[in-house]
Order: C-alpha cells, then structure tokens, then sequence
C-alpha cells in the first residue's frame, strides 16, 4: 500500500486532468513559507560573509533562492539563467528568454528580466562584449543596493564573465560556500516536502523490486523507478546507478543492457529528484532469486552493521570529525573498495557536509558541527578487492534535537543477517 503522501499526489494528478489546474500538486505545507525561510537562510549566510550581493547561476541554487524552474537541467549547461540576490534590495531572476508567468506568484522574486545572453554557443564571438553589458547590470545593482560594499559572492561562472565583473571593481566570494551552509538546515516545512519526496521514491523502488526477475535488463528495471517518480510529479533522477551481478563490485558503473540472470545481486542508489524539487537518495540490494550465497549474506551483513553503527553516531552537537572517528572501522578486506565518503547532506541534490571515513580524515576532512534539521546519507558499499559482487546501501536520516529520525521506511533483507 502507498504511504498517504503518494496517495494525495496521485489525487492531485487526477485534480489536474479533470480541471486543468496550473499547480500539479497539494503541497502538504505552504510553499511560500518554505521559499521565505530559504531565502532568509542565504541572506543570513551574506551577512556572515560581509557580501551584499550574491549571484547564483547553479540551478540548484536558484531553485532555492526562488522556487523558479525553466527547463533546470538543460540551463544548468549554459550560463543561461541566474539569481542576483542583494543583501538589503531586492531579488532579481535574470531568466533564458522572456517568460516573466513563470515567475509569477512566488514570493521571493522582486524582479524578472531577461538575462543578456554571453554563452558561446548562442552569441559565438560575441562573449566577450555581452558578458560586459550583463556585468553592467550587476554593477549597477551592486552600486544601487550595496550601500557601498563591493563584495558580490558567485557560485559559478566562466573566466570571460568572471574578468567582466572583477573589470568593474567588484570583489568576488564563494558564493558556492554561502548557498551550501544554507541549504543544509531545513525547516520543518521542508522536511514535510521531502517526505513527500520519499514517498514517491519509495513507490518507484516498490515498482522496481516487482518487475525484478531473471531475463530483464538494468536499464528496463531502472526505468521503473523514473517512471514512478515522473508520474506522481518528480523531476528526474541524477544518476544511473544501478547494477548487476559481476558489475556491482567495485561501485559506480552504472545502469547498462546487460540481462539480469537468476542468482544475481542487484544493488542501486536512486539519487531522486521528486516533487517539490526535493532528493531522495537511498540504496538497496537485492537478490534475483530465492536464497542467497553465503557470500552475498556476508556481504550483506558488514554492509548493514556500517550503516546502522554510524547512524547510531549522529548527534547534534558533534563535530564532523568526532563523527568520522566513531563510525564504523572498516575491515581491510573491503577498504580498497569503499565508498567515497561515510555519509553526506541531502535536501534538493546531494549537498554539504561531506563526512569523510576515518582512514580518509588526514589531508582529506574538513571540520564542522552536526545541526537539528540537517538531513544527512549515510552511505555504505562492501564488495571484497577482486570479488565478484558488491552490497550498497545507503539511509536518509533527519538530525533532530534529540537523535536522529529515518526518512525511508524501505525494508532491508533483514532476513539475510
């Protein structure tokens, strides 16, 4: 049975076919109060910074600073669209185009222009001059605004328009810094929407695990789960990781034809963008078949004591590093083939922190502290150097004031252990 939340978007689904309604969804929370609380978290960030402008050109970002979508994934080629945000003065969405309804009604845009194109493959050896009239523009919002600071943080930008703007004497910060310290606590109403989020991934990972039988492919039982999710309204998975017998040890090939055989493990990590913008990213493993090895159930049996054990080690309050030093020791069996990191923030797309394994923690480790209403990946891959298979798999969990929530209620082959 689908939890509640897949239920009312599916009922949303209906709502729209009937009435043709421009939302495609109920949201469960007010969308507005998430998008104000997002935009407070990044002027907050500004503050600290000592910058009075930020420039967002990762759409990531500027679907948090906004909740404005155009076309994300294409965009997020091309310098093509962007968010200025000042400090004290107004938010300004600089959009591909001129399609000023899809901005309208959300709260936290003051202003809608067409960006001035300067990408190359739209204006060619025209770069150069066009990148000067859009830094003319952030001048002049930095001039009018800044109350005389000069620092504008970016996120992201080519040389030619990076050396446009610094030609104007603006001094330029990590803007990326800024909107990943941001992003890493949620509201309340955020967490409702990535519930949300996971509930349709857990539906997708449902539809997979029924169409699993000997004689399909990866990329057939993968299209399930981008199925599910583009019908209960998400928006696209960012990886294709998902794989088989032989190729699931070492990690990261991804989803190919290769045609599942009786036997065979199959381990995935969904990566999730679903409804409402919001990542769900969980890992599994099953078995094609009905009993497994002794091996795989070993494999299996390390992966979930890693997962569990440093899960057990979240607590707000810690340090980054006194995390990594508690989590699980790794056995030198399967150390060569870990994986990259022992857990990772989440919210719309994997994002800060980044918590490194203890044996990675030396010039590797960066330091910070655990914080009520981070949400965090812990992740685990256990595949022995050489051997034939590998077990991933992966939890998304809420740090609350107390301990920690888990937001996937997806079983485990507890039965295996």
């Amino acid at each position: 049975m689908m939890s509640d939340n897949v239920t009312k978007i599916e009922r949303s689904a209906g709502a729209i076919r009937q009435h043709g309604a421009m939302e495609y969804s109920e949201p469960p929370v007010n969308l507005d109060e998430v998008r104000l609380y997002r935009l407070e978290r990044l002027r907050q960030e500004m503050l600290r910074d000592d910058v009075s402008g930020l420039l967002l050109f990762d759409q990531i970002n500027t679907r948090y600073a906004t909740d404005a979508t155009n076309m994300q994934v294409w965009c997020s080629h091309y310098e093509t669209r962007c968010v200025f945000i000042a400090l004290d003065g107004p938010v300004v969405l600089f959009d591909y185009a001129d399609h000023p309804h899809l901005a309208e009604g959300l709260p936290g845009v003051d202003e809608y222009r067409p960006i001035t194109t300067f990408y190359f493959f739209a204006v060619g050896d025209h770069s150069e001059e066009r990148a000067r009239v859009f830094a003319d523009q952030i001048d002049d919002l930095m001039r009018t605004h800044g109350g005389g600071n000069r620092r504008l943080a970016v996120d992201r930008l080519s040389f030619i328009a990076t050396d446009a703007l610094r030609e104007k004497g603006l001094v330029l910060a990590d803007g990326e810094a800024i909107s990943e310290k941001a992003r890493a606590v949620k509201s309340s109403a955020e967490l409702e929407l990535m519930r949300a989020s996971m509930a349709v991934c857990e539906a997708g990972c449902r539809a997979m695990e029924e169409t699993l039988k000997p004689g399909i492919s990866e990329n057939a039982l993968w299209s399930k789960l981008h199925e599910t999710n583009i019908r209960l309204g998400g928006e696209w998975i960012e990886t294709r990781l998902l794989s088989s017998g032989p190729r699931t040890n070492p990690w990261f090939r991804e989803c190919s034809m290769r045609i599942i055989e009786k036997g065979d493990l199959v381990s995935f990590d969904t990566d999730l963008i679903g409804p409402y913008g919001y990542c769900s990213d969980i890992s599994r493993s099953w078995l094609c078949g009905d009993k497994p090895s002794d091996e795989q159930r070993r494999l299996y049996a390390a992966a979930y004591e890693q997962i569990e054990t440093n899960i057990s080690v979240l607590k707000a309050g810690r340090t980054f590093l006194e995390v990594a030093e508690q989590c699980w020791p790794i056995p030198e069996e399967f150390l060569s083939n870990r994986y990259s990191v022992s857990m990772h923030g989440v919210g719309l797309a994997d994002e800060y922190p980044s918590i490194k394994h203890s044996v990675d923690v030396p010039g590797n480790a960066y330091d910070g502290v655990i914080e009520a209403g981070m949400t965090l990946c812990v992740e685990s891959f256990i595949g022995s150097y050489g051997g034939r298979e590998g077990v991933k798999l992966e939890e998304q969990v809420i740090v609350t004031e107390t301990g920690v929530e888990r937001m996937s209620t997806y079983p485990y082959q507890v039965d295996w252990l």
